[in-house]
């Protein structure tokens, strides 16, 4: 048992605390001064003197370099939702949740040296256009209306309901004031300088970011008396990355199986995480700056899961572990740090609306707009469809955040990353294939596509909604259904593909074939480096 600490006796209202009733002038000069900051950087990489090409928008005039890609990626990934979830994992079972950044190395890996030197090599500003390439129009177009659908629901949506959940928390005000003015704060950089007023000001966030977490996690420790103490006092399954397979949650062949096809589909071919790399200076910086995200979400364990563990000893009677995150700041940061707080939540979230605004604007502009209604379009009619549908983002996102927000007894935070679980398979397996086996053909990809999301999808709606887990106890893992259903739609594809009598399979294009490079020494050394970190900490984290 823990020793009772003097603030654990205040009743859970009193811990969770408004923020609003504790600002003080500092808070408020601290909050408008980043907003001017946010704007003078935005203002400078909206209307560069440069700003002629249709590029600008969509992949900032393919001017990124490495740290850019790193933190923007990194800004898209960590959305407010990922601050909650992650402080109430590590609240409830300690560092197992890790697993969801660390394990990514691999698939990062993937990204940097498969997927990218071929999506550069090919020169397309979005994923539906590199699979159009291979397979033709129909299937550009499918995979165009998955990726937008995908956007708007599992990225906006999500991600902004998340955002509205925690304003909510923090200001009191209504669902739909905090929504509306979070989307329009983010849709204003994407509307004005696309991915690179994103990419720039996310730099600057994540910075803060990190700068903001880290002192919450060192007033923790100091609050708990240092790391050994904490260590001491929470019990020591808390700290393994790899759990028995008999844990309820989080078993070991779960995270090993399931994750993976996640994560191959969302790091190596969701248009919000790759629109990044598509903007490189060039592919060593596009590989470096994938990289460096690797590097990045090692900081997830003190950032963001570490703040959890800390809850879990200085406040260890909460109802809803939800409340981690907003417990700690409310009753650790002095008057005068709140308003970072208040900047920070803000910063998270314009990360990731902003990114996928511009993913979506940039998927509709490209694989719709210009292939199917405008052939023709001019750069100002480009631009032009590319802001309208930044703007029609915004509204739809806002009615749906909406429509969640009446579902009672829903717990999003946990429903998260099973609605990927269900997204990802049928993408997995398309690229995948496409990438490594070339007897792939159209009709296989096109089945996957459609009637594989169709069932995909369908087994989610079930799974989620229809027949829940927690009433029908026949449902395997999450993690392990979404596994399942990948192998399934492999094996359909595969098959589909060997009987085709008239097959259409991908032609390689020499050309695109002759511009593929090769990764450079630096790459590969950054790459190596971080393998070696990563397994060291797996072997630390771990028997305890």
């Amino acid at each position: 048992m823990h020793s009772v600490l003097p603030w654990q006796n205040k009743p859970n209202k009193k811990l969770m605390g408004n923020i609003v009733e504790r600002l003080t002038s500092l808070d408020y000069i601290i909050v408008a001064a980043y907003l001017v900051i946010l704007m003078i950087i935005g203002y400078r990489a909206s209307f560069s003197k440069n700003k002629k090409s249709d590029e600008t928008l969509f992949l900032a005039n393919k001017s990124l370099g490495w740290s850019s890609i790193g933190f923007n990626m990194w800004g898209t990934n960590v959305g407010p939702s990922m601050l909650l979830a992650f402080a109430s994992i590590g609240y409830s079972t300690g560092i197992v949740a890790v697993n969801f950044d660390w394990y990514a190395f691999i698939f990062l890996f993937l990204l940097a040296i498969v997927f990218a030197p071929k999506y550069l090599a090919a020169k397309v500003s979005t994923m539906p256009e590199f699979m159009g390439n291979r397979y033709g129009d129909s299937t550009q177009n499918i995979l165009a209306w998955y990726a937008l659908v995908k956007i708007l629901i599992s990225w906006l949506s999500l991600g902004l309901f998340a955002g509205g959940f925690l304003v909510r928390q923090i200001l009191g005000i209504p669902m739909w004031q905090s929504v509306t003015v979070l989307v329009a704060f983010a849709g204003l950089f994407t509307f004005a300088g696309g991915l690179k007023a994103i990419a720039k000001v996310n730099v600057f966030q994540m910075i803060l970011l990190i700068g903001v977490s880290l002192s919450l996690t060192l007033l923790g420790l100091h609050k708990v008396g240092g790391i050994s103490a904490l260590y001491d006092k929470t019990p020591g399954h808390f700290w393994n990355l790899i759990q028995p397979a008999s844990d309820p949650k989080y078993p070991w062949y779960a995270i090993l199986l399931g994750y993976p096809v996640a994560a191959i589909a969302f790091f190596c071919t969701d248009q919000a995480m790759v629109q990044s790399v598509l903007g490189a200076k060039n592919l060593k910086q596009g590989q470096l700056g994938v990289s460096f995200i690797g590097w990045l979400k090692i900081l997830s364990l003190p950032l963001f899961i570490i703040t959890g563990i800390l809850c879990y000893v200085l406040f260890p009677n909460l109802k809803d572990p939800n409340e981690a995150y907003m417990t700690m700041v409310t009753n650790l940061f002095p008057p005068g740090m709140n308003g970072l707080v208040i900047v920070v939540l803000i910063a998270v979230l314009v990360g990731t609306i902003g990114s996928s605004l511009n993913s979506l604007s940039t998927v509709f502009t490209m694989d719709i707009y210009v292939k199917k209604i405008n052939p023709q379009a001019s750069n100002k009619q480009i631009i032009r469809v590319g802001r309208m549908t930044v703007i029609a983002g915004c509204i739809f996102a806002v009615i749906v955040v909406l429509a969640i927000d009446n579902i009672k007894g829903l717990n999003l935070f946990d429903v998260f990353q099973s609605v990927l679980g269900f997204i990802a398979p049928p993408l997995s397996v398309v690229f995948l294939l496409t990438v490594f086996w070339k007897k792939t053909t159209r009709k296989a990809v096109n089945f996957t596509l459609s009637i594989g999301s169709i069932l995909s999808l369908g087994t989610g709606i079930c799974y989620l909604w229809v027949l829940p887990p927690d009433k029908y106890a026949f449902w395997p893992h999450y993690l392990m259904l979404s596994f399942l259903i990948f192998v399934g739609l492999l094996i359909i594809a595969v098959i589909i593909s060997l009987l085709d009598k008239s097959p259409t399979v991908y032609q390689v294009n020499e050309l695109e074939k002759a511009n593929i490079e090769k990764p450079s020494r630096v790459v590969w050394i950054s790459w190596i480096a971080l393998a070696v970190v990563m397994v060291a900490l797996y072997i630390f984290f771990n028997g305890h």
